[in-house]
């Protein structure tokens, strides 16, 4: 019959193999399966568009977004811890503020200089609005690690898609700053390490990212961030890992075939760490 999800697969198969449909089918049909091959030529067209150095505006080509953000500032990517925005107990004292939210005096997070420190303060110690020097912070991240504040969290993930999202050199067309990307990609590796778990907004970045990913650019960051991805189901693993190094793996020199192996070797050793601390002795 006339039924409308039928005549959408039907047009599909006549728009590959219209030796398979013999039937007229109406013109204006309406679409019910996404088109495949437009993330394909979005990238083909970035890349030519970045050759020809004549590039319009940035498009993200594996987020689906039209137009990402204005670029003209790099928002919350100071690595330096900025003055707390919080007021000081002096302050406090002269203005004769009541905070009717909080029962204690948050500490100034740029006056954090050792681990004492931050025993003693942890529990009114506030996280910087600058949420990159977070990464290269190691009394910040021992916070992260002892006090489990999803919203800190939530933060620190959603300042990472972000950055992620509009610096990434061959996703975005009219980025060309590969040096400052990896020191970035650098800095989200060593996080990782200290605190010995992956983040999620990375592993996010990478599964969207390396359909795109020639192999060449920021080459050792991100192989060094593929060993972090945690365990999941083996079916998203292949899908969204395998399948797109697999490719490169294939066509790519020996080298590059090595480091592959090295990174994938450096996953499983991770997974087996991961799973010893909360195996059961026996």
């Amino acid at each position: 019959g006339s039924q409308c999800h039928l005549q959408a697969l039907l047009s599909l198969y006549k728009l590959f193999c219209p030796e398979l449909v013999t039937i007229s089918l109406p013109q204006k049909t309406k679409s019910y399966f996404k088109n495949s091959e437009g993330p394909w030529k979005a990238a083909i067209s970035a890349i030519r568009q970045r050759n020809q150095g004549s590039s319009p505006l940035s498009q993200a080509v594996f987020l689906g977004t039209p137009q990402p953000p204005s670029r003209k500032r790099k928002w919350n990517c100071q690595w330096v811890i900025p003055a707390s925005s919080a007021i000081s107990l002096e302050e406090r004292r002269e203005r004769n503020c009541v905070d009717l939210y909080r029962t204690s005096e948050t500490f100034p997070v740029e006056q954090l200089q050792s681990f004492p420190q931050l025993l003693q303060n942890i529990h009114c110690l506030e996280f910087p609005s600058q949420m990159g020097s977070v990464l290269t912070n190691p009394l910040l991240l021992h916070y992260m690690n002892c006090v489990k504040d999803e919203s800190v969290y939530l933060r620190l993930y959603y300042w990472m898609g972000q950055m992620l999202q509009e610096e990434c050199p061959w996703c975005v067309v009219d980025n060309t700053d590969e040096k400052e990307f990896k020191n970035f990609l650098e800095n989200i590796y060593k996080a990782e390490c200290f605190l010995q778990e992956g983040f999620s907004a990375c592993e996010e970045f990478l599964y969207k990212s390396l359909p795109f990913w020639d192999g060449c650019c920021c080459r050792p960051e991100v192989l060094k961030l593929v060993s972090w991805i945690p365990l999941s189901s083996f079916s998203e693993i292949q899908s969204c890992l395998y399948d797109p190094l697999s490719q490169l793996f294939f066509t790519s020199s020996l080298y590059f075939k090595c480091s592959v192996l090295e990174s994938l070797k450096e996953l499983l050793k991770n997974w087996l760490n991961c799973n010893v601390i909360h195996m059961d002795p026996e």
